[in-house]
Order: structure tokens, then C-alpha cells, then sequence
């Protein structure tokens, strides 16, 4: 990470000195930067004038004292509070009164880390995402005691660097590794409950609520020894809250030596030759060639226009549930949106036993899947018709064990209510929080722009029965959210 970081502030016009305590890495990190400069000169990224001068501009050192003058000290060593605290005890020695000292740490304290030195003010975090010289966030941690001006110049010289820059608290997993935790946990209960397979849960989240990779095969990716570390770490920072759960699941993968990608098996086989498991999807049903929508269908109401596209009439009537949310008659079988109860529940309760629900989309007018849970009261006719009149709108149909809040809405709804915390606690903006979701992660919208584009309101009710089905308090409510939505407020106004 240390060369990543040097590569980037070097290509940004400045000296960097790069230091390692042996000093044999320093050289063998220039080397790493010298390639990775001509490879980009190569792909026609930059010139190769530019990229020359930038490989100029790092400098190897073998002693801590080439840093005397230096504005900016980026620590990037092992993840270990004393060692760095000693790092920087020395440097504070060695620098000017106006230098500051940042860490790119993961999962250590800003504050605790700067607390010993005379000046703490002038400590603050500076969060990489791995690779460096791609991922475009920048997470600028302020500890307790960090001045505001080193934070904002921090920020500045991060978006000068061509970065999207945040501001963050110093709380542990900062913004992105504790508002991201949710996107693992939650597959990981539905897969512990047996609703999908990994294959299918993947293809769910990936296809269905756009975001790049399934939660499986990222954690494949990352490695699960290092995912089940970053989990199990911000579970006892935060004392054991069971929001941060970890899965036995995937500790029996650690156990077992299955870290993913890296050893060749995790949740897939990577051994040459193995078969990818394809997700699971229904074969082709005979559909209804004319349905009726009772009441807006709200986010999905781009549905309608799919079903009318492939030549399946339909019906408008007026009427809505009790929370306003309309749905589609299919011959005799209801389809409605999730609202956290399972099927089988909301059957019972609504009086309607030939119900179908369906989960979160991304964009329902695109997406390729859409995935469908069955109360256990529905004819086997009632939702073949379902089924197959979906199919007939060029959809892929998946079918999931009827579990509460489906899959990409238990998740996004999650994604929202950590998220809303976060900004509660004051860690960051909603704005920032959004920003950082986006870039750090990947993600296909900011979770508290997509609480805003789902109705806040919905997203309260889709926690409230979540924590009604499970009786967990990882599922309670945000104070912050439920205030928005008593309110009719939004986190975007």
C-alpha cells in the first residue's frame, strides 16, 4: 500500500521520499512504482515523459532523517499501535512544527494513536483503498485532538492527488469498513438460513441490485481470513453490538483453510477446471396474457411498462394496502413488493393466500432477474402464472425460501440503517457517507440515496419487521432514520 500511495503523490508533481526499515524494500518499492508508471505510459494513460519524471521523483532512503523536511508523513507499516506510535515519537523529533503526520490505518484509532505526542493535533488518518493508484477514495480520519486545519488540508491535498476525498470520524472501521459490514452479514444469515445457495445470492445482489460483485465472490476476493478479521474487530470495538455479528459460516472456512481466490477454495472452487455454479433460475412457465395493477407500484412501477412491452395487457384499478404500496394481480395471485414479512406472514395478516412477493431492483425497467418468495398458503398454479407471466418480460425468475425481507432489500435496508447511524454518531455527512460508499466500495448508489428513492418510511417498516421476525436487536432502527420518517424527511434534501 506504502508504493501505491508514493506512486500517486509522485505522479502529482511531488518529491516523495520512501522509506522502509529495510531499506532493501524501499528499493524493491521504487522498482514496483517504475513498472507501474511504464505500464501505464504503455496503455497510453500518461505520457511517458510524465511517467519518467514521476519515477524521478520517488526517492529511496535508508535513514528516517531524510524526512526532516518533509510537509506530509504517510505511515503505511504494520497494523500495530505500538509500533506505529513509536514510529511516530520519532518522528515528531525529526519534522518542522507545521509537518503532519497521517496514517493510512484500517482499524486503528486516530485517536489513540496521536494521543501520546506532544502536538496530537497534527495527527489525523489518511485512508487509502487498496489498489492505491486506482480506488478513488480517500478517507481523512480526524481523531479527538486532530486540528480542523490539518484535516481540511489533508482533504485538499487528497483531491489534488485526483481522489474523492471524505471526512471522517475516528471510530472504528471509519465510514466504509463498518457501513459495509451489512452487505456480508446479511447473505451470510440468508445463506446460514437456506433460502438460496451462494451462487444464487450472489447473482441476486450482483444482477438484480447492480452492485459489481455478489457478497460471496467478494469476500472470495478479499480473502476470508482477512474479511472475518475486519468483522470479528469492529464486533469487540463496538462491545460486542449484534449488528457486527460474526458468521460461524465463515469461520469455518478460516478454520479449514479455505480463504478464497489466494488458496484456491472459499464459497467457489478455483482450481483450474471447476465449474462455476450457475444461480438458480425457474424454467419457463405458462404466463397470463392479461394482468391488472391495483394502486402505484412505487419504485417498480417500471414493471408495468416491461409487462405492457411484451404485449401483456394490463388493467389499471384503484386501491393500495394500508401502507399505500399497490401490486399486480396475476390470474389469482397478488404480487407486492416486500415489506420485511415473509410471505407466508403477510398472507396470513392481508387475508390473501395466493401471494407472491418480490424483492429490491436496482432499476426495474433493466434488470435481467428478478427473485420471488411464495407464501407457504399459494396454489402451485398461482404462482407458476406469477412466474411465468414475468418470464414473458424477458425477466430471469428466482425463486428464494420464503425468508423475511428477501434478499437485496433486507440489504439495502441494512446498508440505510448503518449508514444512518453513522451520520447520527457524527462519523460523517450523509453526503460523505454516500460518497464514500460509492467509491470505496463500489456501490450502485449511496445507501441513504437509496433509502431516499425507496421512501424512508418504507425502509423503517422493512427494519421494524425484521426485528419483529427475528426478535434481534441487529435489525433495530436507527433513531435517525425513524425520525425521517415520521417526518416524511429525506437524508438528500
Amino acid at each position: 500500500m506504502g508504493s501505491g500511495i508514493a506512486q500517486v503523490a509522485a505522479a502529482a508533481g511531488h518529491t516523495v521520499y520512501l522509506y522502509d526499515s529495510r531499506a532493501e524494500a524501499a528499493d524493491q518499492g521504487r522498482a514496483g512504482i517504475v513498472a507501474a508508471l511504464d505500464k501505464l505510459a504503455a496503455k497510453g494513460r500518461m505520457s511517458a515523459e510524465a511517467a519518467q519524471a514521476a519515477a524521478a521523483r520517488v526517492l529511496p532512503v535508508s535513514e528516517l532523517g531524510a524526512a526532516r523536511d518533509a510537509g506530509l508523513v504517510v505511515e503505511a507499516i504494520v497494523e500495530d499501535l505500538a509500533v506505529k506510535r513509536a514510529l511516530f515519537a520519532e518522528l515528531e523529533g525529526l519534522l518542522g512544527a507545521d509537518a503532519i503526520l497521517a496514517s493510512n490505518t484500517s482499524s486503528l484509532s486516530i485517536t489513540a494513536l496521536a494521543a501520546p505526542l506532544a502536538r496530537p493535533g497534527r495527527v489525523a488518518g489518511l485512508h487509502f483503498f487498496n489498489p492505491a493508484p486506482v480506488m478513488k477514495l480517500v478517507e481523512v480520519v480526524s481523531g479527538l485532538a486532530t486540528d480542523t486545519e490539518v484535516a481540511d488540508a489533508l482533504h485538499a491535498t487528497a483531491r489534488a492527488w485526483g481522489k474523492v476525498a471524505v471526512h471522517a470520524k475516528s471510530t472504528p472501521g471509519f465510514i466504509v469498513n463498518r457501513v459495509a459490514r451489512p452487505y456480508y452479514a446479511e447473505a451470510l444469515r440468508v445463506l446460514g438460513e437456506g433460502a438460496a445457495d451462494v451462487a444464487t445470492l450472489d447473482a441476486v445482489l450482483r444482477e438484480g441490485c447492480g452492485f459489481p460483485m455478489g457478497p460471496f465472490e467478494l469476500m472470495d476476493l478479499i480473502g476470508h481470513d482477512v474479511n472475518f478479521a475486519v468483522t470479528s474487530s469492529v464486533f469487540d470495538a463496538y462491545f460486542q453490538d449484534k449488528r457486527f455479528t460474526p458468521s460461524l459460516i465463515q469461520q469455518e472456512l478460516v478454520l479449514a483453510g479455505r480463504l478464497g481466490r489466494k488458496s484456491g477454495r472459499g464459497f467457489y472452487d478455483y482450481a483450474e477446471g471447476a465449474a462455476r455454479p450457475l444461480p438458480a433460475t425457474e424454467a419457463a412457465q405458462q404466463g397470463e396474457t392479461m394482468v391488472a395493477v391495483v394502486g402505484d407500484l412505487g419504485v417498480a412501477g417500471a414493471l408495468i411498462a416491461r409487462l405492457e412491452a411484451a404485449g401483456i395487457a394490463v388493467q389499471r384499478k384503484p386501491g393500495s394496502s394500508a401502507h399505500g404500496a399497490g401490486w399486480l394481480e396475476i390470474g389469482g395471485a397478488r404480487l407486492v413488493l416486500s415489506d420485511g414479512r415473509t410471505a407466508t406472514r403477510r398472507a396470513a395478516e392481508e387475508g390473501v393466500p395466493n401471494l407472491v412477493l418480490f424483492d429490491l431492483c436496482l432499476d426495474y425497467a433493466t434488470t435481467p432477474r428478478l427473485t420471488l418468495a411464495v407464501a407457504e398458503q399459494c396454489g402451485t398454479g398461482a404462482w407458476r402464472a406469477v412466474a411465468g407471466t414475468l418470464q414473458a418480460a424477458g425477466l430471469a425468475v428466482t425463486r428464494v425460501d420464503d425468508v423475511a425481507g428477501l434478499v437485496g432489500l433486507r440489504t439495502v435496508a441494512m446498508l440505510a440503517n448503518e449508514a444512518a447511524d453513522a451520520v447520527l454518531a457524527g462519523i460523517g455527512s450523509a453526503a460523505d457517507i454516500d460518497t464514500a460508499m460509492r467509491f470505496g466500495t463500489n456501490y450502485p448508489k449511496g445507501p441513504l440515496a437509496w433509502a431516499d428513492e425507496i421512501g424512508v418510511a418504507s425502509v423503517a417498516r422493512v427494519l421494524a419487521n425484521l426485528a419483529a421476525h427475528y426478535f434481534d436487536t441487529r435489525y433495530r432502527t436507527s433513531p435517525l432514520l425513524q425520525r425521517k420518517a415520521i417526518t416524511g424527511a429525506s437524508f438528500h434534501e
